[in-house]
């Protein structure tokens, strides 16, 4: 039966009801969610009349009239509009609007920004199960929030906020709330994560007591601790916390003795091809010095320059030639490519006849820089600035003493220390690999 008016008692009844949002003597207003919930109900195939009834509606008060025309009503809004055209848009549509009539740029945007909106919403709640969309089919306003957020971020529509906010029944300040909420969370977030890593980057750091730069970091981080970090974020972390590597000094000395008529210089065979895929071929060469209070002591250093392997190394308190070639001596315990060649700057120690005479007997070709040139032999001159950086000789008081502190610092460097250059390897490491790479024997050195 129809009818066209309520009295007040069935008014009252209707009000009762959670899914009546508004109820007068002429008309009833349903709420979204019942309108939601009656087109899935619909959808799977109960009646109009009974979908009223399971939802506590008396039929009798209503009217199967008024059932009727809800129902084709919802279910052409929902198949044309989806989800936005269930929504009571009366209180947005009437009256006059307060700042005058918009325009058709304005009026484009913001049948755009709904079609976005709705687009979202249906996204979103395909991913419910069925189960839930048949009782559910409502979002909650942390999902509207961010459904909004997204459309204003990502379509540059921040006047569309109010008009969103509207459109979805949510309220500004809500929106707003949600969204510093959430920038507070995003850098409580950012911060934990940072601090996470600043503990890991300290830890190694401090392992090498600060005489260790962000590579270095990286490649232990990464091979140690099995955790890959930007290098410009171990960077910025540093420069934050105040964890600087310590620079090596230039050498303060006055340069070796010139040749005399009698030594040689020889002609730069090497050319700075440092690496390639033979090992033990290019030797390099070097004399620095190391200050202990008031005395000096010399080291003398010879490195594989396509490994950067340390191989021999030797320490006097003077600068005769005898501990250059006591390191030339320790190469016996290699085997050296047949085409060996080992380069050196032009100080009197490498141009000595005794020095030729030595490598002439091992077969060993002899290469030089070019005169003032440090680049010439670059790798030895590395090693050197990373050795002084890195060992501690704050407490040795002797040449035995330093002798051990430096042999500790070159197992370390030969064995734990990574190379950038060298597919982030430690010396021995990228031997072996060359070794493996060439069908050629390991080495097993300590």
């Amino acid at each position: 039966m129809g009818k066209n008016y309520f009295t007040d008692l069935e008014v009252a009844e209707l009000s009762r009801n959670k899914y009546v949002k508004k109820v007068s003597n002429k008309a009833i207003t349903y709420s979204n969610d019942f309108k939601l919930l009656f087109v899935t109900a619909y959808e799977n195939g109960k009646t109009s009349r009974q979908i009223f009834e399971e939802n506590d509606f008396d039929t009798e008060i209503i009217g199967i009239k008024r059932i009727d025309s809800s129902s084709s009503r919802w279910r052409a809004a929902y198949k044309n509009d989806g989800i936005l055209g269930l929504e009571d848009t009366r209180s947005i549509k009437s009256g006059r609007s307060l700042s005058g009539d918009l325009s058709v740029d304005e009026r484009l945007e913001r049948a755009e920004a709904k079609i976005l909106f709705q687009e979202r919403q249906i996204e979103l709640l395909k991913k419910l199960d069925v189960k839930e969309r048949s009782v559910k089919r409502t979002l909650r306003s942390s999902e509207i929030f961010n459904i909004i957020n997204e459309i204003v971020t990502s379509h540059n529509l921040k006047g569309m906020i109010s008009f969103l906010c509207d459109l979805a029944e949510v309220s500004r300040s809500g929106y707003y709330n949600f969204i510093h909420q959430k920038s507070i969370n995003n850098r409580e977030r950012s911060l934990s994560k940072e601090s996470k890593r600043y503990a890991l980057i300290k830890e190694i750091y401090d392992s090498r007591g600060g005489k260790i730069g962000s590579r270095q970091i990286k490649m232990q981080l990464d091979k140690r601790k099995g955790v890959i970090y930007n290098l410009k974020s171990i960077q910025r972390i540093m420069k934050k916390y105040g964890l600087t590597c310590k620079i090596r000094k230039a050498r303060p000395y006055a340069k070796q003795l010139k040749a005399t008529k009698e030594h040689t210089t020889f002609d730069n065979l090497l050319m700075r091809r440092f690496m390639h895929d033979d090992v033990f071929r290019t030797l390099l060469t070097d004399i620095t010095y190391i200050k202990i209070k008031s005395t000096f002591y010399y080291l003398s250093v010879i490195m594989d320059s396509n490994t950067s392997e340390v191989l021999a190394f030797e320490i006097s308190n003077t600068l005769k030639i005898d501990f250059v070639l006591e390191t030339v001596n320790q190469l016996d315990q290699f085997p050296l490519h047949k085409k060996v060649l080992i380069h050196s700057d032009q100080g009197s120690h490498y141009t000595s006849p005794k020095y030729s005479k030595k490598l002439s007997k091992l077969k060993i070709t002899q290469s030089m820089s070019r005169r003032g040139n440090c680049w010439d032999n670059a790798p030895m001159e590395s090693f050197f600035g990373h050795l002084k950086d890195e060992i501690c000789i704050d407490n040795i008081e002797n040449i035995k003493a330093l002798k051990q502190e430096i042999a500790k610092y070159i197992k370390y460097y030969n064995n734990e220390r990574y190379q950038w250059n060298r597919k982030k390897m430690t010396p021995v490491e990228y031997r072996n690999h060359l070794f493996d790479k060439t069908s050629f024997f390991k080495v097993s050195l300590t």
